[in-house]
């Protein structure tokens, strides 16, 4: 009876198995993130080395996900308080097809972020994605200084504060900015 049980938990798992060794471990606060997000919107490729001196938030998001339509305006929006200058904000679209993505770009057009597709999630799966939002901020090096998982009023605090540590004093001495 054992041996039947631990050949069924066997066949059941391995399955899983599988999938699990093929996944990437997220980035974890210190470490370098894969490099390389795909290409914007306009088709210009999205190498986070052209970014070091900035602070950066990678978010991935999807269409479908409630919570990742209520962040991409609250990160807009701190794009625009901050300016370009010290911050850049680089939503990644999460494996739909180009006509999800588009629509919302679309509809989200008067949001000054960097729109990602994803539609392989090539970029996700490097990046350990599972569930959305997802968010990693990057320091001025490059590495990840904090990781945000899922989106609530509650969590903006910390998120905020998160961003204020990594931001230059100069930054936060000048006004806000209306890019």
């Amino acid at each position: 009876m054992l041996k039947r049980i631990a050949w069924v938990i066997l066949l059941v798992c391995s399955p899983l198995a599988c999938m699990a060794g093929d996944l990437k471990s997220q980035p974890e606060v210190g470490e370098t993130p894969p490099p390389l997000l795909g290409k914007l919107h306009g088709g210009d490729e999205v190498d986070l080395a052209n970014y070091k001196g900035k602070v950066v938030i990678v978010t991935f998001w999807a269409s479908w996900c409630g919570p990742c339509r209520k962040e991409l305006p609250v990160l807009a929006m701190v794009q625009e308080t901050v300016g370009h200058e010290a911050l850049e904000v680089i939503a990644v679209n999460f494996k739909e097809p180009r006509k999800d993505f588009l629509e919302v770009v679309r509809l989200n057009r008067k949001f000054d972020l960097n729109y990602v597709h994803d539609s392989k999630g090539i970029t996700s799966d490097a990046y350990g994605v599972q569930a959305l939002p997802n968010m990693f901020i990057l320091d001025q090096d490059g590495k990840v200084a904090h990781v945000h998982r899922g989106y609530s009023d509650e969590m903006l605090e910390s998120f905020i504060a998160g961003i204020l540590a990594l931001l230059p004093e100069d930054v936060l001495r000048s006004p806000a900015r209306n890019q």
